[in-house]
């Protein structure tokens, strides 16, 4: 298993789970979108300790059938913006069209998110992994009875 960068003691809102060779991450949030953010972090978290900087904006959008569809396809696109850009990214934004506040399956949802970020500095961030992908290894986005969405899933490193 990978040594897994554990989240700052005030960050509730995102956390690792040890998954074999792999690792998980999970955001929880009021809504599904601020969990789809928090999840971002924890994918974040995963690569580095350092703080990232906002400096550069990359705005993407995905599309899915369902809520945990789009959820994979979100981080994803992170992944995919962080090794064609060769950027971390530290503050997110998303916003998800055609979900319901207590529904966690419908059709045709779309997801438009802003990442901020900056150059990958080698020295300074110390890159622990490269993320390669986020599976459907224990996929699970959801509404709990309080209220408090979850999003999660094992990410391949």
């Amino acid at each position: 298993m990978i040594e897994c960068i554990e989240p700052a003691a005030n960050s509730a809102k995102w956390e690792h789970f040890p998954h074999d060779a792999d690792i998980g991450v999970r955001g929880i949030g009021r809504t599904a979108a601020e969990a789809f953010e928090e999840a971002a972090y924890a994918l974040t978290a995963t690569v580095t300790q350092a703080k990232v900087a906002p400096k550069l904006l990359v705005e993407v959008r995905c599309e899915s059938p369902d809520v945990e569809l789009l959820f994979v396809e979100w981080l994803n696109t992170i992944i995919y913006e962080m090794a064609v850009r060769r950027m971390l990214f530290g503050r997110f934004a998303v916003r998800i069209e055609g979900l319901q506040a207590t529904e966690s399956r419908v059709e045709n949802l779309r997801l438009e998110g802003r990442l901020w970020g900056e150059p990958v500095d080698v020295a300074r961030h110390r890159p622990a992994c490269e993320p390669k992908g986020a599976t459907y290894t224990a996929l699970k986005v959801g509404l709990d009875d309080n209220g408090i969405w979850t999003a999660g899933c094992v990410v391949d490193v």
